[in-house]
């Protein structure tokens, strides 16, 4: 039998070049909850050691993560790993994989503010609305402090898109 049914989103996983910073960042700019502060994981015969190197591949050597929460309990793993490379622009949307994540906020002109506050930037000049002059509904692209694509909706994807949005 085929069951098909919308699964829910459990978690993203975001690497940072600094994990206290992000983990700063993140609690206190998104009021997102820590669950496990930051800790180290080496490879070696441990259970997470084995698994990390079923994802990772041998040679990974350590690295450092904490666990977040929404909100709306969308787990948040941040992810420092050893040799870990920032560039200058990471927003290399054409690539396959993901490319940006969003989170909503009814007042998203003061959450860019704060990120921009924090380290981050625009990566837009002001929201856009997408009913202009009909509805609320607006959003905004901005960069964390990290170089991560994060976008803001004033109101639920469902809202947004439900009459098409563009």
């Amino acid at each position: 039998m085929n069951n098909v049914y919308p699964r829910t989103f459990s978690h993203i996983g975001i690497s940072v070049p600094d994990l206290e910073k992000a983990v700063e960042f993140y609690t206190q700019v998104m009021g997102w909850y820590l669950i496990m502060a930051p800790t180290d994981i080496v490879e070696d015969d441990s259970p997470i050691g084995e698994m990390c190197t079923d994802v990772f591949g041998k040679g990974w050597e350590s690295f450092r993560i904490a666990h977040l929460s929404t909100g709306d309990r969308i787990g948040v793993e941040l992810f420092q790993f050893k040799n870990q490379t920032n560039p200058d622009d990471n927003f290399e949307y054409w690539k396959t994989g993901v490319f940006h994540f969003c989170v909503q906020d009814p007042n998203l002109e003061d959450l860019a503010e704060r990120i921009v506050a924090a380290g981050g930037k625009k990566r837009m000049e002001k929201p856009r609305y997408y009913y202009p002059g009909k509805k609320p509904y607006r959003m905004i692209y901005m960069e964390d402090p990290f170089g991560n694509i994060v976008e803001i909706y004033s109101h639920s994807y469902e809202l947004i898109y439900s009459e098409g949005a563009y």
